[in-house]
């Protein structure tokens, strides 16, 4: 079958411009006698203006130039269009791409669309709000409220957020209901995680995967300063192995377990980031797991 692609490229995302990139695409995709088209992402994120396109047009492929954000929101409006999605990582932190072995560098992304193979790949749902790769509740989510205020994007700007926020770190008090069993911590922050990281390499949850049907927890209980720092540090290297017991009986400063649904009441109304971007506090959630609801082009 003849491939036709539809290329999106958010001309915002990261740190680079985007007409040379756009340029690159016309060109590598012309000598593959491939036809395509490109559109700019659209700020509001709803990308249903394009179904009536890929249907009349017989589009095989979505391919994303931009950030884990946009590529969650078209993912979420096209998924049930019958294409294959595509990465070309320009945000800044491209925390599914990095899960997906998809390299940052344009060209090597490009040569994935063309060479690499389509995988069923898992995305999960926040209440109703579709997410691919990981958000939080808390001190990350808060980071990432601040860094979107930035005028500067960037690895240094989000580390500058970090490190600022650090210093006024505090905790947000939580229920946790999973299978059955209700929970109450006061935590510095919640990572649910369908990719292994936050992005930049940074991995959070070691063993999440994009293919497994469940979501990795990441619970960073209240404790001191000093502490969090050894503990998080534990996670990162992969050294705190996953909780296989009850949550409810552990005693762990940081709680690590896998789950494919639970729900979580926000009674402090601890900010909230999806996949990157800022979104608003709920009171309660329910997030479950969306099993192969979309394909994915890797290498």
């Amino acid at each position: 079958m003849q491939r036709k692609i539809l290329y999106i490229i958010n001309p915002i995302s990261g740190t680079r411009t985007k007409k040379d990139l756009q340029t690159f695409i016309e060109k590598t995709t012309t000598q593959k006698n491939i036809p395509f088209q490109i559109f700019p992402s659209v700020a509001g994120g709803d990308y249903t203006f394009l179904h009536s396109i890929i249907k009349e047009q017989g589009i095989t492929d979505v391919v994303i130039a931009g950030g884990d954000g946009t590529v969650s929101q078209v993912i979420s409006s096209l998924m049930h269009c019958g294409v294959n999605f595509g990465v070309i990582p320009c945000g800044s932190g491209n925390g599914l791409a990095y899960a997906a072995k998809i390299p940052k560098q344009p060209a090597k992304a490009l040569d994935i669309i063309f060479t690499g193979r389509p995988v069923i790949t898992d995305g999960f749902y926040f209440n109703k709000q579709f997410a691919c790769m990981l958000c939080g509740l808390g001190f990350d989510a808060k980071v990432a409220h601040d860094f979107a205020q930035q005028p500067k994007r960037g690895l240094s700007t989000y580390v500058k957020q970090v490190v600022k926020n650090f210093f006024s770190l505090k905790s947000y008090h939580f229920s946790i209901e999973l299978k059955g069993k209700v929970m109450e911590t006061d935590a510095f922050f919640i990572s649910i995680a369908n990719s292994n990281q936050f992005g930049n390499n940074f991995t959070i949850a070691p063993k999440a995967s994009l293919q497994d049907g469940l979501l990795d927890i990441v619970i960073v209980t209240k404790q001191s300063k000093l502490k969090l720092l050894v503990q998080t540090l534990q996670q990162i290297r992969g050294k705190n192995k996953l909780i296989t017991e009850s949550i409810t009986e552990s005693k762990k400063a940081i709680l690590y377990f896998q789950t494919d649904r639970l729900t979580i009441k926000n009674h402090s109304q601890a900010p909230l980031h999806i996949d990157g971007d800022p979104a608003e506090t709920p009171e309660e959630a329910v997030i479950g797991i969306s099993k192969g609801c979309f394909k994915l082009w890797m290498p």
